[in-house]
């Protein structure tokens, strides 16, 4: 029977729900949008409910194989953060044998459910396992590792597309594109919150590398996303309720970037833009679905 070496007084199971981080919803959904962004897309509205189902529980399981890869990496590095140090890793309370447990398990889940794909889309899965895998690795060598995250975000647009068309084609690359580009924004907010941490430890960030220019960068990543996500819904012929939602998404954005180039910003805004951001991808899904149909 697997116990916490420390801290006998919480449950086994909500230490391990805490490890994949299912107490924060946000980090899971953030990942979800871009694939269903791609699926509901890709099938013009109306994807087979099946496949919407593999999507949802595939991006849990990979995400939360993430989670976990990535607590096991930082594990020493967590605990001199003020954000990351009562993860259950860094502070002991889960011994690393039941952290690969964990990930073992999630990366089982999400493989199965792999097989429910086509031939493309599985091997595209294969293709995500060594980014997702060496992703915290990225922060100790790369100057900006958010992208590594980006590109390992982008998967998902990949997979899911592919599951519907069995090819990538232009408006696959132009989604990706989105994706990558949104990801690098709102992960580059939220790495502001870190930075004097990651700067003290010695690690790489996005927020670090552009420095006093980071707001300028995070705004030229958003632009980059709307401008993407506008050739896509030309080329798609997408109705106007999709470009109602790119139009309060651009808002949003704009409102984000006046927040930023305020001085003595307290660290609680960049996890609530970063929050925000998760409700902007949604209302982005839902113009890209009443864009499709209506």
């Amino acid at each position: 029977m697997l116990t916490t070496p420390k801290d006998h007084t919480e449950p086994i199971w909500l230490v391990i729900i805490r490890l994949l981080r299912w107490h924060k919803p946000e980090g899971r959904l953030i990942l979800m949008i871009p694939a269903l962004w791609a699926v509901f897309l890709a099938a013009a509205g109306k994807p087979p409910l099946p496949l919407v189902g593999v999507i949802i529980l595939g991006t849990l399981a990979t995400s939360a194989a993430g989670c976990v890869v990535n607590d096991l990496w930082d594990r020493d590095i967590d605990p001199q953060v003020e954000r990351t140090r009562d993860r259950p890793l860094a502070s002991r309370t889960l011994t690393v044998k039941v952290g690969i447990i964990v990930a073992i398990v999630a990366m089982a889940c999400a493989a199965v459910l792999a097989f429910y794909l086509n031939v493309l889309s599985f091997w595209l899965c294969v293709a995500a396992v060594p980014v997702i895998l060496l992703y915290p690795g990225a922060k100790r060598v790369f100057p900006v590792p958010q992208l590594v995250l980006s590109i390992a975000w982008g998967f998902g647009v990949l997979i899911s597309w592919s599951a519907v068309t069995h090819n990538l084609s232009l408006p696959t690359w132009l989604l990706w594109g989105a994706t990558v580009t949104w990801t690098l924004g709102f992960d580059t907010v939220y790495a502001m919150s870190d930075k004097e941490d990651d700067r003290r430890i010695g690690v790489n960030s996005s927020a670090l590398f552009f420095g006093s220019f980071a707001p300028v960068a995070i705004g030229i990543f958003f632009a980059s996303t709307v401008f993407l996500l506008s050739w896509l819904g030309l080329i798609l012929q997408l109705r106007p309720s999709f470009w109602i939602s790119l139009s309060i998404a651009s808002v949003s954005w704009i409102w984000q970037l006046t927040r930023l180039s305020q001085k003595d910003l307290p660290n609680s805004a960049y996890a609530e833009m970063f929050r925000q951001n998760v409700w902007i991808g949604f209302i982005v899904l839902a113009g890209m679905i009443s864009g499709s149909l209506l």
